[in-house]
Order: C-alpha cells, then structure tokens, then sequence
C-alpha cells in the first residue's frame, strides 16, 4: 500500500524520488489552458460556470498528486500520455511536493470564495492570476516557481531541478546574452509602442468584407 501511495518514482541512478519534468510541464499546460479559456469567459462574457467548474477540477487534481499520488493525477496521466514517446526528464519530487502544497492552499481558497460562499472578490482575481503565473512559467519556461521557496523552509539542498539550475556552474557560450541581444529586445519593446502610438486609431477599425459574405443582418447587428 506505502509503494502505491508513494509520492514519486524510485528510478535506477538517482538516489531519492523523482518525477518525470516532462509529463509535469504537459500536464502544467493542460491546467493553465483550462484555467486560461475560463477566465476568459468570465471576463468577456460573465459567466462564472465555466470557472467554477475548472477550479473543482483543478483542486481535485492537485489534492490527489499530494496527499495520494502524483501517478493518479488525471492531467499527469494524460501529460503522460501525450509526452510518452520523449526520454524522461527527471527531478526531484521533494520541491515538486511543496509547490503543489501551495497549489492546493491557492486552489482551496479559490473553492471556498467561489464555489463554497458563490462570491467574487479582488483575492479570487489575484489568485487566479497567480495560479495563471504558475503554470505559464511552468509549460513554457519549466521554471517551478513554488520549487524556488523550497529552500526557504527546508535545510536540505533540493536537488535535480529542472535543468539542472540547482547545481552551480558557469554558463556556456550558447547561454549568454550579449549587450546588443538586450538592445534588440528594448528597441523591440520601444517599437511595439510607437507602433501602438502611430496605427492604432487605423487598427481599431472594423476590417471590410473583401468578398461580400457578410449578411445584411448580420451587418445590422455589428452597428453599434
């Protein structure tokens, strides 16, 4: 029964329990799409349904990777699912335990505000949008944001990050960023301004039909 709720997999070569970062980072992806869409309903059409939905299903999932196993977790197994053809990338569960702890305080507080009390408050918008932070950084980076505040409360080292960022060692070549690749992306972001700055009165116009498809009705209804 202990090996069936053990949290990690013991893999040859590693001398405490790993995760595979892979299946984490697609199953991270899957959550932040689900959680993503549904904001958005909210916010564009007010319709809190959907985002109910999501944050039982989001709590349920991270209650059942921390106090049963991460191998149960639905969005692990289908991360799973999706990644199985990859080479495992491995590390530590012992950080991935504590950031998915702070998942669980975020999304329980989420199911109390939400659906438990059915009210909306700035904390429910600052956690989703925390939560949001979370797992973006997690699928497009796999940067483990909640791994960084592992070292704050333990003593131990953590060990086998996520590209292996825990271990210090010098960058190569192909790493480092030169002062001119910093200049691009400022120039980029000035750019992006000026270009907001000149053509936005002309973007924010309504594109023409160009092959005359649009109904009457449905050009009647477009009209403010």
């Amino acid at each position: 029964m202990s090996k069936l709720i053990k949290f990690g997999e013991d893999v040859e070569g590693y001398n405490i329990p790993v995760l595979n970062e892979r299946e984490i980072r697609a199953a991270a992806g899957i959550l932040f799409l689900m959680m993503f869409l549904t904001i958005l309903i909210v916010i564009f059409r007010q319709n809190f349904v959907p985002l109910k939905y999501a944050v039982v299903i989001f709590l349920t999932d991270i209650v059942i990777r921390v106090f049963i196993s991460p191998r149960f977790s639905p969005s692990l197994i289908i991360g799973r699912l999706i990644v199985r053809n990859q080479i495992p990338e491995y590390v530590g569960a012992a950080q991935k335990k504590f950031a998915w702890i702070i998942g669980v305080v975020l999304a329980l507080t989420m199911f109390i505000h939400l659906v438990v009390m059915n009210a909306y408050s700035p904390i429910t918008g600052i956690i989703c949008l925390i939560c949001l932070i979370f797992l973006f950084f997690e699928t497009a980076f796999g940067i483990c944001i909640g791994c960084k505040f592992y070292s704050m409360f333990f003593k131990e080292k953590a060990q086998y990050c996520p590209g292996e960022v825990c271990d210090v060692k010098s960058k190569q070549d192909i790493q480092k960023t030169s002062w001119a690749q910093l200049l691009i992306v400022c120039g980029f972001i000035g750019y992006i301004f000026f270009t907001v700055s000149m053509f936005n009165d002309n973007f924010s116009k309504k594109p023409y039909d160009l092959f005359g498809l649009e109904t009457p009705e449905q050009a009647k209804l477009e009209k403010p």
